[in-house]
This record gives structure tokens, sequence and C-alpha cells, in this order.
């Protein structure tokens, strides 16, 4: 099926930030206090606005991260992005296709605006994504899974949640997608399908998805 508007997950999607993320964010939760490993990070938090991990945590033991722990946090990121953040192998062919084809493509992403233009810059996607085509939960004040942030970028894009498809990896994605209306294709590189419930199909590698999307 041929869409007239492509919306990719940021983090996992195009940008191989998922493991650098979660495993800074699991070091630094543990240094505060509240043990949590690399896989404890990746099912609770994959695909998250910073909002819930401070939610989850309240939740769980009654207390409140430290106030600067999101620009501390987000340092420790930005610094591991610089050394070693690659984008994700064959996304950058996947936006040529589209660009090539004249298909309409945004990005919207748990992540801030700063997250996701250094990772976008440090990785060269940038060229891709003009400030036009960027969306961030900071737009619309609720990350996923809560369905805003896909039907603000699908209406900023002026196309309808029907004729949108989404490309994401994360559980809460997927349920974002879903509570959107929009067909969602999860990326199984990192999530099994098993995690991915509600996706209208998958795929492996990004040199599968060009078919997915009729191109």
């Amino acid at each position: 099926m041929r869409y007239d508007l492509v919306i990719f997950d940021n983090d996992g999607v195009l940008v191989d930030s998922e493991p650098l993320s979660n495993r800074l964010l699991a070091g630094y939760l543990t240094e505060l206090g509240h043990p949590t490993t690399y896989e404890d990070s990746l099912r609770d938090y994959m695909g998250a606005a910073i909002h819930r991990v401070h939610d989850l945590v309240l939740e769980r033991s009654g207390q409140r991260l430290p106030e600067d722990f999101d620009d501390a946090f987000h340092a420790r990121v930005f610094a591991a992005f610089q050394e070693e953040l690659e984008p994700v192998e064959g996304a950058v062919d996947v936006l040529k296709r589209l660009v090539a084809d004249g298909v309409p493509y945004c990005v919207a992403s748990s992540g801030s605006h700063e997250r996701i233009r250094v990772g976008h810059r440090k990785t060269g996607l940038d060229a891709y994504f003009p400030d036009g085509l960027v969306y961030s939960a900071e737009d619309v004040g609720r990350g996923k899974p809560a369905p805003d942030l896909f039907l603000h970028a699908a209406e900023r894009m002026g196309v309808a949640p029907e004729r949108c498809v989404v490309v994401e990896d994360s559980r809460l994605g997927v349920q974002a997608a879903v509570a959107a209306g929009m067909d969602v294709y999860g990326f199984t590189a990192m999530t099994p399908e098993d995690r991915l419930a509600g996706a209208r199909g998958f795929f492996s590698r990004m040199e599968e998805l060009p078919a997915i999307l009729g191109l």
C-alpha cells in the first residue's frame, strides 16, 4: 500500500542510539539508588519520553529523582553520541528512496528537539530532516504511548491519520500509532515481534522497508 506520509520514530529506527542511551540510563539510575539493569531500561523506558522515567521511579520507590536529572542524563547521552552514534544501517538508503519517489516523511520522537538534532548532526541525517519535518513529544506535552505526537505530526504535515504509516521499534511507540489510527510496522532489530503487538507487520532489516512502503 502506498501511504501519503511515512512517520519515523528516531531512536533505534533512524539513529542507533537505544543501546547507548539505555546503558547510560540504567547506570545513572543505579548510581542514584534505583538499581536498574540494561534489560530493565529497555523494557520500561525504550521509546518513552523522559517524564516516564520520573513517573515510574516515583511510583516504585516513593522518591523523586534529582531536579537536575534530565540535564545530567542528557549531558552523558550527548557526550556518548559524539563518540559513538551512527545511523541505523540502511536508514539513509530508505530516506533516499523516499526523496526520489516524492513520498512525504517526517520524524516523531519522544526525545527532545535537542536530542534529535544532536543525533542527526552527528550522523548526517540533518540533511534529510529540516525543522519542518521534526516533531518531538515536547511539542504536545505527552509522549508515547499517548497518540498525541503522531496526530500532531500528521496534522502539521496535512495528512489524515488513516493515510499515515509509522515505523517503530518500541512497544510504547506501536501502542501510540495504533491509538492514533495509523498503520504501523515494527522494526525488530532490537525488539522481538511479541513485544510489538498491534503492528501491521514486521521487518528486521531496513532494506526490507521500501517494499513494505510500496516504493
